[in-house]
């Protein structure tokens, strides 16, 4: 409690300066060690979000086959997923979706998939989706394309490569 002599405060309310230094000192510790875990939450979030994109374009080209009776392809026409890919059902582009951000990767062991007019996949195909720089990160996704022609994500932690 503050003196009070003749009806006013007679000393001064507040922090001292080595008040303030230790707080901002503590502030800046606790944001040091929040920033990795942040850029990992931001990392996996888009690595969740592109992996998403390329699972509905599969959905529509299996759906798309199914609708029309005919084969309906999903492809990566430069050869490299993360450079975009096409759905395409004979001559006529259904979707078309758009290059990867910088640094990011999207290969596999196939550039098209051939979905029949039953649905089932004429190819299987394992990619790898994840980070190439500016540092690699520890996480990726594999998405899949079954032979029955069924997309899905896996989530992989602790990966160190990425070609």
């Amino acid at each position: 409690m503050l003196p009070f002599i003749g009806g006013r405060h007679t000393g001064m309310a507040g922090f001292t300066l080595i008040e303030l230094m230790i707080t901002v000192a503590i502030a800046a510790i606790l944001a040091a060690i929040a920033v990795p875990s942040f850029n990992e939450a931001m990392l996996g979030s888009k690595l969740n979000t592109l992996a998403n994109n390329f699972v509905a374009s599969a959905q529509l080209a299996r759906s798309e086959a199914i609708k029309r009776n005919a084969q309906v392809t999903l492809a990566a026409p430069s050869g490299a997923w993360h450079d975009g890919w096409v759905v395409r059902a004979g001559g006529t582009v259904i979707y078309s979706h758009p290059a990867f951000p910088k640094g990011f990767r999207l290969s596999g062991n196939v550039t098209g998939i051939v979905f029949q007019p039953t649905g089932v996949g004429a190819t299987s195909a394992n990619l790898t989706l994840c980070r190439a720089t500016p540092t690699i990160g520890s996480l990726q996704r594999t998405v899949t394309v079954s032979a029955t022609g069924r997309p899905g994500v896996a989530k992989v932690t602790g990966a160190t490569t990425c070609s």
